[in-house]
């Protein structure tokens, strides 16, 4: 079993940063993502990180923006989210998964999210 707890949510100007932490309690060996919903999916893949940090993937829309990486020593994922944008507005969700994974059924335990919201 792994519990994940999200924080750093927030309202943040076009253009800001944020950075979002999801803390892992449990076992914490597992590859990591962050989902955020869109349009005609709940949840749609935002970043991932394989569990030794050395692997990283992004959607197309948040390359060059956002950065995810990892602290096993202390078992918290983060997101840096620089040059926010508006259509960034987003509850965030953070999960782990056996298997280094873009669909949401690749991961099998979910935090209840954080809200951000960039406004214009």
């Amino acid at each position: 079993q792994v519990q994940l707890v999200e924080s750093g949510g927030g309202l943040v100007q076009a253009g800001g940063s944020l950075r979002l932490s999801c803390s892992a309690s449990g076992r914490t060996l597992y590859d990591m993502g962050w989902f955020r919903p869109a349009p005609g999916k709940e949840r749609a893949f935002v970043a991932a990180i394989i569990r030794s940090g050395a692997n990283v993937d992004y959607t197309d829309s948040v390359k060059g923006r956002f950065t995810i990486f990892r602290d096993n020593t202390k078992n918290i994922l983060y997101l840096q989210m620089d040059s926010l944008k508006p259509e960034d507005t987003a509850v965030y969700y953070c999960a782990a998964s056996r298997s280094f994974g873009h669909r949401t059924l690749d991961y099998d335990y979910w935090g209840q999210g954080t809200q951000v919201t960039v406004s214009s």
